[in-house]
């Protein structure tokens, strides 16, 4: 019974001593019929697999190659590498069964770096380098180099990318600060560009609506005159009208007045005439109502004359008999 105990005793012993518990950002590899697979669970025996942090890798780099025209160059880059789960066969072959394998990979897959970068800045003049297309360049190369070493290019980097020889870095920069310079003048001379562009369009907006605004009152200037016109052609029609009718009016009593010549005393002129003869009866001026000139023109003031002078005959021949008497 003891010796059962002593057994369980061992195996427990042998159990902490050989299994351990996986870490979440741990990668447990072990190795089955010359595959190298990943384990699943949370423990793992120890002796038997092999834990690589899955964490990245970051490292820099300073790599010293050779422009068109034999100009040095000095190119600083960072590249951030991480254990590839698609390729762990190449991290065990590149690293080894060790748990700095990716580390060791890294390295190896900095000498790849270093040859892309040589090989792409050879062919370029110092003038077309810059850190943008140098990125490109090694993101396209690099990326699938990588698959190779068992690892993952997470990010890469170039930071700069500058002449060995002081005096050619300083033209450089000093080239640079003047097309950046230029650039900057030009985008300021666009601007303003743009700024009288849109002004100008604006003042012919601007002015268009005034010219549309101006027609439409001459439009309603031409509709007010029409309607004054209008108006002016029905007052000037309606006294005509008036003035004919009064002129009928006048002809119509003028032709009563000839075909009746007794009328003219019913005329207020006419009783105050006779009226003045009455208090004045042996007065021999002729009273006349109108003028020299305006009894030769008008035949109705004529025959009311020759009708007077008929009345104040008839008074005188009454006047006679009645001084001949008194004599």
């Amino acid at each position: 019974m003891w010796i059962a105990g002593v057994v369980i005793t061992l195996l427990v012993v042998l159990g902490i001593y050989e299994y351990r518990l996986r870490k979440p950002d741990q990668l447990v590899l072990y190795e089955t019929a010359g595959t190298i697979r990943l384990r699943g669970g949370a423990i793992y025996p120890r002796h038997f697999s092999l834990a690589l942090p899955g964490t990245t890798h970051q490292t820099e780099q300073k790599i010293d190659s050779i422009a068109r025209g034999s100009v040095l160059l000095r190119t600083t880059l960072a590249v951030t590498v991480a254990p590839s789960r698609d390729n762990l066969l190449g991290l065990v072959r590149v690293g080894g069964w060790q748990r700095d394998a990716v580390v060791k990979a890294s390295k190896e897959f900095e000498t790849v770096i270093q040859g892309i970068v040589k090989a792409f800045t050879e062919g370029c003049l110092i003038e077309d380098l810059s850190s943008e297309n140098l990125q490109q360049h090694l993101w396209a190369g690099a990326e699938v180099r990588a698959a190779r070493f068992g690892l993952e290019l997470v990010s890469l980097t170039v930071q700069s990318v500058d002449a060995v020889d002081p005096e050619i870095a300083e033209a450089m920069r000093r080239r640079e600060s003047a097309r950046i310079l230029e650039q900057t003048e030009q985008l300021n001379q666009a601007a303003r560009v743009s700024a009288a562009r849109a002004k100008l369009q604006a003042d012919e907006q601007i002015a268009l609506a005034e010219h549309e605004l101006e027609l439409k009152r001459s439009g309603l200037r031409e509709e007010e005159l029409a309607r004054e016109a209008i108006l002016a052609e029905k007052r000037t029609s309606e006294e005509l009208k008036r003035s004919r009718m009064k002129l009928a009016y006048e002809n119509e009593e003028l032709a009563l007045l000839k075909s009746s010549p007794e009328l003219l005393l019913l005329s207020p002129q006419a009783a105050r005439l006779a009226e003045a003869s009455q208090n004045l009866k042996n007065a021999r001026t002729i009273v006349s109502l109108w003028s020299s000139d305006a009894e030769r023109e008008s035949r109705l003031s004529n025959l009311f004359q020759r009708f007077l002078e008929l009345v104040l005959e008839g008074d005188k021949k009454q006047l006679k008999p009645d001084g001949g008497e008194g004599g």
